[in-house]
């Protein structure tokens, strides 16, 4: 990718076909975390000395965004080391965080590049870098631009100004969606491994897990990864594992009535699964925390505390019902 700023580090408008097989990628989990370019001033386009200058996380899936909605533009983009996360995340964890943003300004002779020192930021990124604290290191002034990528062309060409929509968070269908595949991979590689464990006891005879006993548990993931994130605003309650408790709960009823209307009468076998599926749902939900904007650092933590041993204990127990299940019938 070059352009007339051949001296500088350049990125394109255009996003290649590989770039987006990238992003479908990390999307489902291959290679998340080598997703990420190197830290550093890029030139968008031809930029100057008089030309904005965009900070940002060296997620590629990040850049790749902002950059696509920039061309036609000569822009400056700052990318942070914040180790291949995004920047909301990154906010939190603290890699998005003055320090870096500091540090990178003197790394990359930032100052010898531009006259002005103003410096637009995502929203999203404000949790983690002090803007009077920067200004004071660096001499540069914080704005803070849109929440979303597609509003910073608005932003530029209104005096770096945003409707009140733009400072909004959103968190649609369509963006709970998109997050699912990364949980489904997660979830199903933990449940290969539970899998594995019991088709290697019923070979050896030692518990005879049934078609039921797999059918169930891929149900549960399912609920937990996909039907709760994307049902997130519609179910009752506020915790995230509450949700996935309920979603879990249907699940489990649905099953039990299902085997009692094909003549099963195990009843610990049908009371395991009521305690098992709905709690495996809401360790699944409970984990989706970490890619929605519906919650803070301090709540997921509080819900954590709570929820984890009520999910282990019930887990406990429904494994422990199911086994003496396979004896007593």
């Amino acid at each position: 990718m070059t352009n007339c700023c051949s001296e500088n580090q350049t990125l394109s408008a255009s996003l290649t076909i590989m770039d987006r097989l990238g992003s479908w990628k990390a999307r489902w989990g291959i290679g998340r975390m080598d997703h990420s370019i190197n830290p550093g001033l890029y030139a968008l386009g031809c930029p100057d000395e008089h030309s904005p200058v965009l900070v940002t996380s060296n997620y590629k899936m990040t850049v790749d965004r902002v950059r696509e909605n920039l061309a036609g533009r000569d822009i400056w983009i700052l990318v942070l080391d914040t180790e291949g996360i995004n920047v909301w995340c990154a906010a939190g964890k603290g890699t998005f965080g003055t320090d870096e943003l500091v540090s990178r300004i003197d790394k990359t002779g930032l100052r010898e590049k531009v006259t002005h020192r103003e410096l637009i930021l995502p929203q999203l990124g404000a949790t983690g870098i002090s803007a009077h604290e920067a200004r004071k290191r660096s001499g540069f002034k914080v704005i803070y631009g849109p929440v979303r990528s597609e509003d910073i062309p608005y932003f530029l060409d209104n005096a770096m100004t945003v409707k009140p929509s733009m400072r909004k968070v959103r968190f649609s269908l369509l963006d709970r969606l998109v997050l699912t595949p990364m949980e489904i991979v997660i979830a199903m590689e933990l449940m290969l491994k539970v899998f594995g464990a019991m088709a290697v006891l019923s070979a050896l005879g030692i518990l005879p897990v049934e078609r039921a006993d797999y059918l169930g548990l891929l149900g549960s993931v399912f609920m937990g990864t996909f039907a709760s994130p994307l049902l997130l605003p519609w179910i009752p309650g506020r915790a995230f594992s509450f949700k996935g408790m309920i979603t879990g709960l249907i699940w489990a009823i649905s099953v039990v009535l299902f085997l009692f209307s094909k003549g099963s009468t195990n009843w610990l076998q049908l009371v395991s699964y009521l305690l098992i599926l709905p709690s495996l749902s809401a360790f699944f939900t409970l984990n989706f925390t970490g890619s929605s904007t519906f919650t803070s650092l301090s709540g997921v933590k509080k819900e954590m505390k709570t929820a984890l041993p009520l999910i282990v204990t019930s887990l406990s127990a429904g494994t422990l019902i199911r086994a003496a299940s396979f004896f007593i019938s």
